[in-house]
């Protein structure tokens, strides 16, 4: 979507819930135990029954995609075909969008009247954050460049928590992902007690989950390694651990990339 947003220079806009699975509907009947300095002294023995769905619940994500769901339909919105979190609007020359992932929303299209009035309207709706510009979401920096129609997204933060998180952050910069030579297999699983208690305390699958969030969303070039050391997760040895470092490494030393969508032109990145 902020490909298209780039390619026809619709504005991009963001906004946030506030108290977003406050809002569902229950379905069934729900009970709770008097929330803790709220007890009823004359009868603190009884439970509260839930007229709406509060944080915590299982159901509360899918009951407040579906209040969602059915006050955008009201406002004229349908769901894509291709994607159930995004919806389109259009009226003549006038398109859209709107993009939801839980509680954050982006809102694109080509006409600033009509996006006001779709930001006003969900302020009716739902007690919201404006926050202008998209500059943000999901961990992920927006940047722009309108005159040359570029989009760049970049996850440098998340990336020093990664590396920080694995205690990677003063390690040595790697040039590339993996080493020409690597050849992983399953010889390299554990296959002794002492090995197997040498690997228990690596955080292997969380390293590779970490990698692999920065690879959908912006690193598309760490592909090929992480999924190298992604099949060993079910038993993992000190060389996969080393593959895995290895990645960490090529990230460190290219955390600054920028992932430009729109063109082949470069894009400027200050700070």
């Amino acid at each position: 979507m902020l490909a298209i947003a780039s390619f026809h220079d619709y504005e991009v806009w963001q906004m946030d819930f506030k108290t977003a699975f406050l809002n569902g509907k229950l379905t069934e009947d729900v009970y709770m135990n008097q929330p803790e300095g709220f007890v009823d002294a004359k009868y603190p023995d009884k439970v509260c029954k839930l007229e709406k769905s509060i944080y915590g619940l299982k159901q509360a994500s899918r009951s407040w995609n579906l209040c969602f769901h059915e006050k955008v339909k009201e406002f004229g919105f349908s769901t894509s075909e291709d994607e159930s979190c995004i919806y389109v609007k259009a009226s003549g020359s006038i398109v859209t969008f709107l993009e939801l992932y839980v509680d954050d929303i982006l809102l694109m299209g080509n006409d600033v009247p009509t996006l006001q009035d779709v930001k006003s309207w969900l302020g009716k709706c739902f007690a919201m954050k404006d926050l202008g510009e998209a500059a943000y979401i999901l961990g992920i920096r927006i940047l722009r460049d309108r005159k040359k129609r570029l989009i760049g997204l970049s996850q440098s933060t998340y990336l020093e928590k990664v590396l920080k998180r694995f205690s990677m952050e003063n390690s040595k910069k790697g040039e590339l992902p993996m080493q020409s030579n690597a050849k992983l297999s399953k010889t390299h699983s554990l296959s002794t007690d002492e090995e197997i208690a040498d690997m228990s305390q690596v955080p292997y699958a969380s390293a590779v989950g970490s990698i692999m969030y920065a690879m959908m969303c912006t690193r598309p070039d760490v592909a090929f390694s992480l999924s190298m050391v992604s099949r060993y997760q079910g038993n993992p040895g000190r060389v996969h651990w080393t593959a895995v470092k290895n990645i960490l490494k090529y990230l460190r030393s290219t955390k600054n990339f920028v992932l430009v969508l729109g063109g082949s032109d470069t894009l400027r990145v200050d700070g």
